[in-house]
């Protein structure tokens, strides 16, 4: 499990560079790599204690119950995740319906304070890993 989470640590670092690279020129992927991000960021978090989860709505029900609802994390942080898997449907899925240029950036700023926040949990992982330190903007 450890394997496991030190691999999605690194994706979420890895698909935020990608969400920074795209914010200017694809609101929409842009939208939904900053999801992932923070997605791969908390699922490293929770696989450090031993819990995987297969679908996004169990990962999100994680995230209010064992996180914000015990105190460990800020409501806004919650509220933050939900913001960007709700963008992420509206990127991937909302038909004629787009992510604004503005969204974007706020699923970004929103996606690096949730992988920032899961670096302060979890001591053992570096902020931001090895591999990431070159796509810092």
């Amino acid at each position: 499990m450890i394997e496991f989470a030190k691999n999605e640590w690194e994706r979420a670092w890895r698909t935020l560079a990608s969400a920074r690279l795209l914010v200017a020129s694809d609101p929409d992927s842009a939208a939904s790599r900053a999801y992932y991000a923070a997605f791969h960021a908390v699922s490293a978090l929770f696989a450090l204690r031993g819990r995987t989860f297969a679908k996004h709505a169990a990962l999100r029900a994680a995230v209010h119950r064992d996180l914000v609802q015990n105190g460990s994390w800020d409501p806004d942080l919650g509220k933050a995740f939900d913001y960007l898997l709700e963008l992420r449907e509206t990127a991937d899925y909302g038909g004629p319906v787009s992510v604004t240029s503005d969204n974007a950036r706020a699923a970004l700023e929103r996606a690096e304070v949730l992988l920032e926040t899961v670096a302060q949990t979890c001591p053992d992982f570096p902020y931001p890993p090895h591999e990431a330190q070159g796509t810092q903007s």
